[in-house]
């Protein structure tokens, strides 16, 4: 099988692009995009000026003469947060660099938050760890508060009915990202 120069080899392939490890887009020109024509690259989401030094050389290299128009047509590595096709690469790259940090919790919270990122990464201000269960942070918060609970009543007290309680009331956010995986976050 053999490609043609406005072709590139499919990725994963031995003669196809290097498959990256962090969030990337793949910004394709839309000039040759309009002609019937696929060409574009995959680029990291590290450093807005770094991306759109490589549109630019992209658009200079495009099979259609005086393109200067480009559009995000995929992306890869931002944990199922989607992409808009004109996001700006100031806004990609931000959110890169939180789902990087924070991986997939990052992106349910980023969700949570109608896809606000001050608002995400405010959350993480106020993170309470990760549990089994949403129950046990419910009990360690009470335990840890120094108040005795006498033996004899310890079992009639209902943990998982009291974290449910706090999660309705809006004292806490409850993740959960696995099996006997919660992350719990206080809210302000």
């Amino acid at each position: 099988m053999s490609f043609s120069p406005e072709t590139p080899p499919p990725l994963g392939t031995p003669a196809g692009p290097e498959v990256g490890n962090g969030p990337r887009i793949y910004v394709a020109c839309l000039a040759a995009y309009n002609g019937g024509r696929l060409h574009g690259m995959w680029i990291d989401a590290t450093e807005p000026d770094e991306i759109m030094e490589q549109v630019r050389a992209m658009l200079a290299a495009s099979p259609e003469q005086d393109a200067e128009e480009w559009a995000i047509h995929d992306y890869e590595g931002f944990e199922g947060v989607p992409i808009s096709e004109y996001a700006s690469f100031d806004s990609v790259c931000a959110l890169a660099a939180f789902i990087t940090e924070h991986g997939a919790l990052g992106a349910k919270v980023y969700r949570n938050f109608s896809e606000d990122l001050s608002q995400a990464e405010a959350a993480f201000e106020d993170y309470a760890g990760e549990y089994r269960s949403a129950a046990d942070f419910a009990e360690e918060l009470f335990r840890d508060s120094g108040t005795e609970i006498p033996a004899s009543l310890d079992y009639y007290i209902d943990w998982t009915a009291l974290a449910r309680d706090m999660a309705l009331n809006g004292e806490i956010m409850v993740f959960q990202t696995g099996f006997d995986e919660v992350h719990i976050f206080r809210s302000r």
